[in-house]
């Protein structure tokens, strides 16, 4: 099989830069892609210095003729990680005081934006031998943990809870239409990890939550299609989470 090559959004920290970088330690070649251009280069170099056969890509996931402009850049694909996504509220983050206009813009970029990259590479992934798509959730969109006894429950989730459910079921719902085909698509959740998402109050590392993607990214067709799984959290050994 020729080199794998790999698109991962929101590339240039955290999670999506960790997730590049395991990607490109496998042999991968990734494309790096961030809205500021600024901050994707500069990501570039660092991946490049760890020796990451890596490529910038400016992709806006909320914007079409974004989209549109890096699919023309690029000729072939194996892995999507589509892991852009932002956690907004209002007042006190209660589900009460959230605004229209945050609910919609968390959307937009969660969800939407998932959609849009997706089909829009869609063409390329299926031209590939073994197509991978990875959508980085969250266990806070998880309906089991949410109603449950872990601390997470313990959280309203507002607006970003809701749309990793609706990311949950998109995973879901395009795991069907691709059930006869090469294509495989998961769901993951990396945890509680230290990022800019949450201030840097996470207290699991951003490598060690790239795991379950990279892993996910590098399925042999014997691997799950349609699932949600995490790698090993302090809290739910189970490496499968509940929808």
């Amino acid at each position: 099989m020729e080199q794998r090559t790999a698109l991962v959004t929101g590339a240039n920290k955290g999670i999506g830069y960790e997730i590049a970088k395991g990607l490109g330690s496998k042999g991968v070649k990734v494309w790096a892609a961030a809205r500021s251009e600024e901050r994707g280069k500069e990501a570039v170099e660092k991946l490049r210095e760890e020796g990451v056969e890596v490529e910038f890509l400016q992709l806006d996931v909320t914007d079409e003729a974004s989209i549109a402009a890096a699919v023309a850049q690029m000729q072939s694909l194996d892995i999507l990680v589509n892991n852009a996504g932002i956690a907004l509220a209002d007042g006190g983050w209660n589900t009460s005081e959230l605004t229209v206009a945050t609910t919609r813009k968390v959307f937009e970029t969660n969800v939407i934006g998932v959609v849009a990259v997706t089909n829009a590479f869609l063409p390329l992934l299926r031209k590939s031998e073994a197509p991978r798509i990875v959508n980085v959730s969250s266990e806070v969109g998880s309906f089991g943990f949410m109603t449950g006894d872990h601390e997470f429950a313990k959280m309203q989730g507002g607006a970003y809870a809701a749309s990793k459910s609706a990311l949950n079921m998109l995973t879901v719902s395009y795991a069907k239409e691709f059930k006869d085909t090469p294509i495989k698509i998961n769901a993951m959740t990396p945890g509680y990890t230290k990022t800019d998402l949450n201030h840097n109050q996470g207290w699991r590392d951003p490598a060690l939550s790239a795991k379950v993607a990279i892993d996910l990214s590098l399925l042999d067709e014997t691997g799950p299609n349609g699932g949600f799984f995490q790698e090993g959290l302090e809290y739910h050994k189970d490496t499968t989470v509940p929808w």
